[in-house]
């Protein structure tokens, strides 16, 4: 399993997009990837090279995107003006 969490700069993404990861036999990668796109939120209307990063990973992992059944809040905020500010995604 791996969990991972992308500050404003996607420096992780970019670590293992940049490095050969010697990483084998992941059944989960998941966590808060601060990625907005519309592939996985019909709320935004852009498509971001990020995401298209995060999806190449993904696959050299040979993961996909899980979709959820019941859709629901994954965060809860004091400050609606940072609503949108956690993507939570899981690639089985």
């Amino acid at each position: 399993m791996i969990n991972i969490y992308l500050d404003n700069h996607q420096l992780a993404l970019k670590y293992l997009k940049d490095t050969e990861a010697n990483i084998y036999n992941i059944l989960v990668l998941t966590e808060d990837f601060n990625i907005r796109d519309s592939d996985w939120d019909p709320l935004y209307s852009h498509h971001l090279a990020h995401s298209d990063i995060l999806m190449e990973i993904a696959d050299s992992f040979e993961l996909g995107l899980s979709s959820p059944v019941y859709q629901f809040p994954t965060q809860y905020v004091d400050n609606t003006n940072n609503y949108y500010s956690v993507i939570d995604l899981v690639f089985l």
